[in-house]
């Protein structure tokens, strides 16, 4: 092995041991909705203990356990452990994350608020494209251009 391609891999490692330290957040980059609101925790401080990953990229590692037409449909977050949480759970996480919004996730973890939290998520996700659309109409831009709908 010659010496430049060692250092490459010791780089590489390390950079994969450093994505190991931090949450990862699942986003859909074709979505104008998605996109926004991910830009915004983005720009938040605390995001350098995020990852985030664009699962509207054919390419995107998502894990065994996250398949991509999942991933797509719902809101997921990888905790540094490994652990994967999804909906309400999944918001709560990335809120603990943000100093901004830990406030949320203190109250998200009061008993039975993470209940109702998950089933706004769910009312939301039937109404979520017709937002998407709104949202873009009113000047949003996906991350991802890429048509993801087949």
């Amino acid at each position: 092995m010659q010496e430049t391609d060692k250092h490459e891999l010791e780089v590489n490692s390390a950079e994969i041991e450093a994505d190991q330290s931090r949450t990862t957040v699942y986003y859909d980059g074709s979505c104008p909705l998605c996109s926004v609101e991910i830009g915004h925790y983005a720009s938040c401080a605390g995001a350098d203990r995020l990852m985030f990953v664009d699962v509207s990229d054919p390419n995107a590692g998502l894990g065994d356990d996250l398949t991509r037409q999942n991933a797509l449909e719902r809101f997921h977050v990888r905790r540094p452990d490994g652990v994967l949480l999804s909906g309400a759970r999944g918001f709560t996480e990335l809120w603990g994350t943000l100093p901004k919004w830990r406030w949320l996730a203190r109250v998200a973890r009061l008993p039975g608020v993470i209940s109702l939290l998950e089933l706004a998520y769910r009312g939301f996700l039937p109404i979520r494209p017709a937002l998407s659309r709104i949202a873009s109409r009113l000047g949003a831009k996906p991350v991802n251009r890429t048509d993801t709908s087949t």
